[in-house]
């Protein structure tokens, strides 16, 4: 009786441990797809990379999640360049030689993987179409004839209906068309092509929407929930829009709003922005609430010297900018349903300078990186370091681990690659 308890007994702690071991590993994979463990936290880094880029006059650089794409610009062609085989590996050119307005918009690399998403501009092939209108049937002039029934709940007699000639009409839509691409590059040490894939909006019109809005100026992106957010403008007026993953096009911006910048949540879709309306400047956020089944907006800081620079790891950074100058860093925790006026933490007070010139970003550890073309400031845990950047221009990768500097050499621009120290 004991030896059959005892081998009982080693069974259930045998299988208790397949199963610990079983859950363990499936919460690690889960984990690793969800991107919640430490080492999908860690960017990818390059230690050292140089090359040569032909062509001198790129504008709008920016790498690849993986460090070994650059995306750029061209005399308004959207070039791919493959940084370890040094070749340019995609090319998007506009459709027009002469109209800026034409070609590729706005661009952005995911922050996870090797996939650039980027608008694109057309004529529209049927900015004007013609379509057959059918106005209402006329009835006869004569009163209905009522017959004598015993039925008394029997009507009288309709009217007879005569059909009418339809008309043809023009409808005049947008003059162009704005698409959404997506890019997938295949590992840089491959040789297969990248895969460009039109996403198309629901309803279709919806490319004609953002093409009547005007210049398509800022665009973010939520990865965690493929949420796209992208301001329009036109003149002084300003949409801001949103993209579900189903491809809807939904508008966010209030009455007159001017929205300076945007960052997205990396948990969540929340959205926040730097928004003026008349003379009220203040920091917001815009939360989709399931319950109402609509999108809230929300008072992050009323202070009109607050400016959102970006959120990561479940922290929003909140700068606070007087006669351009950086003088504090705040922080607020970044939460699934947010609530007006939380709470700021000052996480640094000091003076940096912080103009149009300048670039602002959160690092994958938390770090603040301020830069123009000459020097990073890099505030770690409250201190502040200065980096001297020494390329004749200089780009700094989003998740902050790698300095990129370009040195223009007669038709052709040196490249080189490395961790930001």
């Amino acid at each position: 009786m004991k030896k059959k308890l005892r081998i009982l007994l080693v069974w259930i702690l045998v299988s208790l441990v397949f199963q610990f071991g079983g859950h363990t590993l499936l919460n690690i994979q889960i984990q690793k797809v969800m991107g919640l463990t430490p080492l999908a936290n860690e960017p990818p880094i390059t230690l050292q990379l140089q090359a040569t880029i032909p062509g001198s006059e790129l504008t709008n650089i920016q790498v690849s999640y993986a460090k070994d794409y650059l995306a750029y610009m061209e005399k308004g062609t959207l070039k791919i360049f493959n940084l370890k085989k040094e070749k340019i590996v995609f090319e998007k050119t506009s459709p027009s030689a002469t109209d800026q307005t034409l070609g590729v918009l706005r661009y952005q690399w995911l922050p996870d993987r090797n996939i650039l998403l980027y608008f694109y501009a057309k004529k529209n092939p049927n900015e004007v179409t013609t379509v057959k209108v059918y106005p209402p049937q006329t009835r006869a002039t004569n009163p209905a004839v009522v017959e004598k029934t015993e039925d008394p709940n029997q009507g009288g007699i309709e009217p007879q209906k005569f059909p009418t000639e339809p008309r043809y009409e023009k409808r005049y839509g947008s003059p162009q068309l704005t698409e959404l691409y997506s890019l997938e590059l295949p590992d840089s040490d491959e040789d297969s092509a990248p895969e460009d894939r039109l996403n198309s909006f629901d309803p279709p019109s919806c490319s004609e929407e953002i093409s009547a809005g005007g210049k398509l100026e800022k665009f973010v992106v939520a990865a965690a929930t493929n949420l796209m957010y992208l301001t329009v403008t036109n003149g002084s007026t300003q949409q801001l829009m949103k993209i579900n993953v189903m491809k809807n096009l939904s508008t966010l911006n209030k009455p007159r709003e001017l929205i300076n910048n945007m960052a997205t949540s990396d948990r969540f879709s929340t959205l926040y922005l730097d928004s003026k309306v008349g003379t009220i400047q203040q920091v917001a956020a815009i939360q989709y609430v399931e319950a109402l089944k609509k999108d809230k907006r929300l008072i992050i800081s009323e202070n009109t010297n607050d400016r959102i620079i970006g959120v990561r790891n479940g922290r929003v950074y909140i700068g606070e900018v007087v006669d351009n100058q950086l003088v504090k860093i705040k922080t607020t925790a970044d939460l699934e349903v947010m609530k007006d006026n939380p709470a700021l933490k000052t996480e640094w007070e000091g003076s940096i300078p912080y103009n149009k010139n300048i670039s602002a970003l959160v690092g994958g550890k938390g770090q603040i990186i301020v830069y123009d073309n000459h020097t990073a400031y890099i505030i770690t845990e409250g201190h502040l370091r200065e980096v001297k950047l020494q390329g004749d221009e200089n780009y700094i990768s989003a998740d902050g681990a790698e300095l990129v500097q370009f040195t223009k050499s007669g038709t052709s621009t040196q490249v080189e690659l490395q961790p930001l120290i």
